[in-house]
C-alpha cells in the first residue's frame, strides 16, 4: 500500500507541477508525518523538489510516454532491431514495455516461429497481426501514461513459462542502482521476469544512462547483454567488460 500511494503521489505532483503539504494530506485522506515521510522518500530520489509550503515536480521528471517515443526515435529503432536479431526459432520471450522495447516485432523475419509474452499494447497490437508469433498477454490493467498492462490476475502466472529471453527497457540505468523503473506495478511484473528468465537483455539508449527512479529491480551486473548505440560512457564499457557482459551496438 506505501509504494502504491507514493506512486500516485509522484503522479499527482507531475500533474500538478506545484502542490501544498495539506493539499496532499487532504487529497491522500492521511497525516501530515505520512506525507512528509513520502515526499522525503521522492526528494531523495530527485522525483521532486521542496518549496516553501510544498513541493513542485523536478526539472527531471518523466514526460509523457508518447513524448518520449518521439525523442531518439532513431536510436530506439536500430536499437530494437538489433535485438530482434537474437530471437531464435521457437523461443519463448518477453519483451518488456517501453519506448525502445515497443519497436522490436517491426525487425523480426516472418519466418521464425516463436513465442511472446508481453505487458505492451504496441506489441500486442503487432504480435495480433504475424501469424508466426503465439502471443500472450501479462497484466490485467491497462495504464495509459505507458501503454502497458499491470497487475497479474495470480501470483504464479508468470512460473508456468518457461523464458529463454526477456527484452526489458528500464526508466533509468546506472551502476549504483540498477535497472530502476517508477511504478511499483510494472515493477512487480520486472522483478518476476528478472528471476525467470535464462537470459536477460537490457534494451537503453543513451539518454537512460546515470538515471536512476524510484525502484531498483535488477543489479546492472545480473544482465546477460547491453543492447545500446556507439558512444556508451566509458565507465559502462569497463563495467561491462568486469563482469563478463556483451554489448550489441546496432548496425547503423
Amino acid at each position: 500500500m506505501k509504494m502504491k500511494r507514493i506512486q500516485k503521489i509522484e503522479e499527482y505532483i507531475q500533474e500538478h507541477k506545484h502542490v501544498s503539504l495539506n493539499e496532499l494530506c487532504t487529497y491522500f485522506n492521511v497525516s501530515k508525518n505520512t506525507i512528509r515521510r513520502d515526499i522525503q522518500y521522492l526528494e531523495t530520489e530527485g522525483l521532486l523538489e521542496k518549496v516553501y509550503g510544498g513541493v513542485i515536480a523536478a526539472n527531471s521528471q518523466l514526460i509523457p510516454f508518447e513524448s518520449r517515443t518521439i525523442e531518439n526515435k532513431l536510436q530506439k529503432e536500430l536499437i530494437a532491431a538489433k535485438a530482434a536479431s537474437l530471437i531464435e526459432e521457437n523461443d519463448l520471450i518477453f519483451i518488456d514495455s517501453g519506448t525502445t522495447t515497443s519497436h522490436l516485432l517491426d525487425s523480426v523475419s516472418p519466418a521464425i516461429h516463436f513465442t511472446v509474452l508481453t505487458n505492451n499494447l504496441d506489441i500486442i497490437n503487432s504480435a495480433a497481426t504475424m501469424t508466426n508469433i503465439n502471443l500472450v498477454v501479462v497484466g490485467t490493467t491497462f495504464k495509459r501514461r505507458t501503454r502497458s498492462f499491470v497487475e497479474l490476475s495470480e501470483e504464479t502466472f508468470l512460473s508456468r513459462y518457461n523464458i529463454n529471453k526477456a527484452f526489458m527497457a528500464a526508466t533509468g540505468v546506472s551502476i549504483a542502482h540498477g535497472l530502476t523503473n517508477s511504478d511499483p506495478l510494472e515493477y512487480e511484473i520486472k522483478k518476476w521476469i528478472s528471476a525467470k528468465t535464462n537470459q536477460l537483455y537490457l534494451l537503453a539508449d543513451l539518454t537512460k544512462f546515470d538515471k536512476s527512479t524510484l525502484l531498483t529491480y535488477l543489479e546492472l551486473s545480473n544482465i546477460d547483454g547491453l543492447i545500446t548505440t556507439n558512444m556508451l560512457p566509458h565507465e559502462y564499457q569497463h563495467f561491462c567488460k568486469q563482469h563478463h557482459i556483451p554489448i550489441y551496438y546496432p548496425l547503423t
